[in-house]
Order: C-alpha cells, then sequence, then structure tokens
C-alpha cells in the first residue's frame, strides 16, 4: 500500500509540474500558435488534477469544453488572424517586470490568506457524494446568472477576435 502511495503522489507532483512549466510556456513563448498548444497541455494537466480529486464530471467537463471546444476556436481564430506575421506587430511585452511584481504581491496575499484559514475537515464532508444531478440543479438553479455571464464574455470575445481578424481595416 506504501507503493501505490508513493506512485500516486509522485504523479501528482510530476502532473503539477507539467501543468506549471505549460502555463510559464503559456506566457513567454513569442509564437501564438504556439502558446495556444502550451494553453491545451495546461489546461490537460488541470483535467488530471481533477481526476486526482476523485471529480471525474469535472475532468471531462474541462477536456470537453476548454480543450475540445474553446481550444478549437481559439486555435482556428489564431489561424485566420492574418496579422500575426506582420512586423509592425510587436512580439515583446515590456510591461512584464510590473506584472511580475504585482504577481508576487498577489502571491504574497493569496499565500498569507491560505495559511489563515483553519481548514476543519470533518468525515461529513469527506462523505458526502454530489452527483451530476445535483451539480446540474445547481447550474441551472442559483448559480445560473454567472454561468449566463461566462457565456457572453466567451460571445464577446468571439466577436472581438473576429473584428480584430477582419482584413478590410
Amino acid at each position: 500500500m506504501e507503493i501505490l502511495y508513493f506512485f500516486a503522489k509522485t504523479g501528482f507532483y510530476a502532473t503539477a509540474l507539467v501543468t506549471l512549466a505549460a502555463a510559464i510556456l503559456v506566457v513567454t513563448l513569442r509564437n501564438l500558435f504556439h502558446c495556444a498548444l502550451a494553453l491545451i497541455l495546461s489546461l490537460l494537466g488541470v483535467a488530471v488534477t481533477y481526476l486526482y480529486l476523485k471529480a471525474e464530471f469535472l475532468a471531462i467537463i474541462q477536456i470537453l469544453l476548454y480543450i475540445g471546444a474553446i481550444m478549437t476556436l481559439l486555435i482556428f481564430a489564431i489561424m485566420l488572424t492574418h496579422r500575426l506575421t506582420d512586423r509592425s506587430v510587436s512580439q515583446t511585452n515590456r510591461q512584464s517586470l510590473p506584472a511580475f511584481a504585482l504577481l508576487a504581491v498577489f502571491n504574497i496575499f493569496f499565500i498569507a490568506s491560505l495559511a489563515a484559514v483553519p481548514w476543519k475537515i470533518n468525515s461529513a464532508s469527506l462523505a458526502a457524494k454530489i452527483d451530476t444531478q445535483a451539480l446540474g440543479a445547481f447550474l441551472m438553479g442559483p448559480y445560473v446568472f454567472p454561468f449566463e455571464i461566462i457565456s457572453i464574455v466567451l460571445i464577446i470575445a468571439l466577436v472581438g477576435a473576429v473584428i480584430l481578424g477582419r482584413t478590410d481595416q
């Protein structure tokens, strides 16, 4: 039993490392298409993390919705954008130093808030099993407004990508 625990723990940390490395590649690569491929790897790592947490439904939704649908849409938008290889489009970010400073401040506050939480775990919360029917009832009940806001934001992003990709400007 100890050896299985060791392999599970090693696999989790390897998945976390690959996911983190892919996320760093998303923001550091210069080729936008390669950034999209690294984002697919990062999202796949999140899906594997969901599997480790025994949230199979969320893992499948992560793969189907984010990797399957949204990333396909994003890759098509990248491929249809004609100005990506134009020399006038800047390929560097001049705001990386302030971004890393803000990220460091955010991480300090985030880690401090996580350390301040008592994280009391009781056996009743560990034994609770939420099925997909209850999850669907929550999404279409009290959480329908945030669910719809997310869909509106995605439609606005799609329209913005189409406007930016037009060639008649």
